[in-house]
């Protein structure tokens, strides 16, 4: 702050300021530090408004009917910590970096769609049996046994299929190699 207007004893507003902070920061702090549901960084801040306000209005800490100024001083804080309550469930939650850092990346649209058509494509290449098997255990879902009694073949054969058919595919696309196994 700059130099304020000097006063009736002859101080600056900063001295008395310093002597606000002093006499009354302790417990204004703690007060807001419980209405902050212990965050220290935001009860200082509003120590700091608390005091920014007392510096715009000096008349109130003047004022002779009251014998402290703590009571004002604390009903400010406690406003204050209420508007910035309100404030903060007005809008939506802030996400701190190291949330964003453990956050699951999902692949865009467009990348999803190029992909489903490179696979496509892909499995269009495998021979009709190896294709038939893939199909029916991952597309469809189909257990081993499902697949073997639906394409009457042994749980054996479909498992080779199925392997074979996925070596082929790690051929064709080395690109997506890691998604396959």
């Amino acid at each position: 702050m700059t130099a304020g207007p000097t006063l009736r004893d002859g101080t600056t507003a900063e001295h008395e300021l310093a002597a606000l902070q002093r006499e009354h920061g302790r417990p204004l702090f703690a007060l807001l530090l419980r209405l902050c549901d212990g965050d220290r960084q935001r009860a200082e801040d509003l120590v700091q408004e608390t005091l920014v306000r007392a510096w715009q209005h000096p008349e109130a800490l003047r004022a002779d009917a009251f014998e402290s100024v703590r009571p004002w001083l604390l009903t400010v804080g406690r406003r204050l910590a209420i508007d910035a309550r309100r404030a903060r469930q007005a809008r939506p939650p802030e996400v701190g970096d190291a949330v964003l850092e453990n956050a699951r990346v999902c692949a865009d649209h467009a990348e999803r769609s190029a992909a489903t058509l490179d696979v496509r494509e892909a499995v269009k290449t495998l021979t009709p049996e190896h294709r038939e098997v893939l199909v029916l255990v991952y597309f469809q879902g189909a257990s081993v046994a499902e697949a073997a009694a639906t394409l009457g073949i042994p749980p054996g054969t479909v498992k080779s299929r199925a392997y074979y058919a996925l070596r082929a595919l790690r051929r064709v696309l080395p690109g997506y190699a890691a998604d396959l196994r």
